[in-house]
């Protein structure tokens, strides 16, 4: 106060404005210090744990739990750096928390849908079930998780869609990220093939493919067959599979239809499609003609 009296008059009344003013830049510096800080000690403890594993799991589970204390922190230096600045100009808080608490029970009974998101993201997470990085399908939507937060998942799909999911619509999650996968492919051959000379020929290009240098690392273990799948209208549907990394499993089916394709074709063994042909018991030599239909003319 005895300060205040010895500034000339025409300052005075500008003194508390700046001080006050003062006092908000310091503390809106002080937060984003403290911000910077915390995310820093963020970055430091992941290098730490990782600690140059080779853990893709661990990697991602640890990248998104980053991601979610990041955005906690920042809500958090927020409402206190407000509360602060509040404070600073003469405004009391009590009366806000004491109307916020009000009205948040308020709101609860309002807003249940946005309470859930928070509880189940919350368990999404401790549950370690959706990472960012992951190839996840919830909610009828599929792709890559590129940002989980405790209300929401942000997928990308395979045409670059992005889905934002709340957390509360997640009942069910399919996570296809998990350890390794399996490349399941069925291939359809016709009624008169011979299985097992088809069974041969599908392992020596299961062979050949793992051989392949663009997917040996990709395949981690040989063709299994699992053998007949079903008869279908017009074919013999056969099933098999490769176990591969995560997320390669569809890389891998494309490259063995596409092989199997050709050796079929060399092989002279019959993919069936949507056609009629009659026979009049021909034989896979051809030793009968098939049958002719002739329309004569009325």
């Amino acid at each position: 106060m005895e300060t205040l009296l010895q500034l000339p008059e025409p300052l005075q009344a500008w003194y508390a404005p700046a001080r006050a003013s003062v006092h908000i830049m310091l503390i809106l510096v002080v937060s984003w210090l403290l911000r910077r800080v915390a995310f820093k000690a963020l970055g430091t403890l992941r290098g730490r744990l990782i600690d140059g594993a080779v853990d893709t799991e661990r990697e991602k589970r640890i990248a998104t739990l980053e991601q979610v204390a990041r955005y906690v922190i920042t809500v958090v230096m927020l409402l206190v750096a407000g509360m602060l600045v509040l404070s600073t100009l003469g405004i009391s808080i009590a009366p806000i928390l004491a109307a916020a608490g009000v009205i948040g029970i308020a709101v609860g009974f309002g807003a249940q849908s946005l309470v859930k998101d928070y509880f189940t993201g919350f368990f999404l997470l401790l549950e370690n079930q959706v990472r960012q990085g992951d190839v996840v399908e919830v909610a009828g939507k599929g792709g890559l998780v590129e940002e989980m937060t405790l209300r929401y998942i942000r997928l990308r799909d395979y045409e670059g869609s992005v889905h934002t999911i709340p957390n509360g619509l997640v009942e069910t999650v399919t996570n296809r990220s998990r350890g390794h996968a399996y490349a399941v492919i069925d291939v359809g051959i016709a009624y008169r093939e011979d299985i097992d000379a088809v069974f041969d020929l599908m392992r020596h290009e299961g062979a050949a493919l793992r051989e392949d240098p663009a997917f040996t690392d990709k395949i981690l273990e040989d063709l299994e067959i699992a053998g007949v799948e079903a008869w279908a209208d017009s074919a013999v549907v056969l099933r098999c599979r490769f176990k591969v990394r995560t997320l390669e499993q569809w890389g891998v089916r494309r490259a063995y239809l596409y092989r199997l394709k050709k050796a079929f074709d060399a092989a002279d063994i019959e993919i069936p499609f949507p056609h009629l042909t009659l026979y009049a018991g021909q034989l896979k030599d051809g030793s009968a003609p098939p049958m002719r239909l002739v329309q004569e003319a009325a």
